[in-house]
Order: structure tokens, then C-alpha cells, then sequence
């Protein structure tokens, strides 16, 4: 009994240990977020991103689905490698601007149903929940 509960003390802890340290224990995981504004300026193209499980994000560009992986502990933002749909769109110039930013982003911000990225460059794409 007495090895019992040092035992269970230790799972427990372990367990607590191995929350989700990204963005998506921040985020809320059943939430689109529509990018309002990409470098201080309005986005008038479509583009949704998501966090649905630690370390996934997905989404969709202004053309696109697309998903990587993001293992990098929160306050920190760095997408893997990119893998998205490959559809031509008359929003292509969007599609390439939404993407060259995204890849560019290194800090994340949650703050209730807003998602800030940003780097150190100055750059900054402002998410808002969907309704």
C-alpha cells in the first residue's frame, strides 16, 4: 500500500506534464478562425485556419485546404512543412500572399476569440472565431 501511492502521484504528475504545450491547447479546437487582416490591412480573399489536436493545424487558404504540423511550445509558432490542395483560383495572388505570411509567422497569440500571429519582422495576420 505504502508503494502504491508514490506510484500514483507520479502518473498523475506525468499526466499533467503532458498537456498540450502549442497553440491548439490555447485555441479553442472545434473553432474556424477567418483571417481579418494581414499586415495591418484588410484580407479580402477567404481564408480559415484551425487547430483541431495538439500540434495540427488545418485550414483553408483563399484557394486551398491545407494542414501541417506546429510542434513548438506556445508562445511560439512554427508550421512543418505545408501540405495543401493544389486548385488554380482567381484569388491566386491571395492564395500566394497567405502562404508566404503563415510560413513567416513565429509567435502566437490566443486571446478569447481572437488569434494573433506574428514574428519580429513586424508582420501579423489577425484571426477572428467564426460566428
Amino acid at each position: 500500500m505504502t508503494r502504491t501511492i508514490p506510484s500514483l502521484c507520479f502518473l498523475l504528475l506525468a499526466a499533467a506534464c503532458m498537456a498540450d504545450e502549442t497553440i491548439s491547447g490555447f485555441a479553442d479546437p472545434s473553432a474556424d478562425y477567418v483571417l481579418e487582416s494581414l499586415d495591418g490591412r484588410g484580407f479580402a480573399a477567404a481564408a480559415v485556419i484551425r487547430f483541431p489536436e495538439e500540434g495540427q493545424v488545418t485550414g483553408r487558404a483563399p484557394c486551398n485546404a491545407f494542414g501541417g504540423e506546429q510542434t513548438a511550445p506556445y508562445p511560439w509558432f512554427e508550421l512543418g512543412p505545408v501540405r495543401a490542395t493544389r486548385a488554380a483560383c482567381a484569388d491566386m495572388a491571395a492564395e500566394r500572399a497567405f502562404f508566404e505570411a503563415l510560413g513567416a509567422m513565429t509567435l502566437a497569440e490566443v486571446n478569447g476569440p481572437v488569434v494573433i500571429l506574428s514574428n519580429e519582422a513586424g508582420r501579423e495576420m489577425v484571426f477572428r472565431r467564426a460566428p
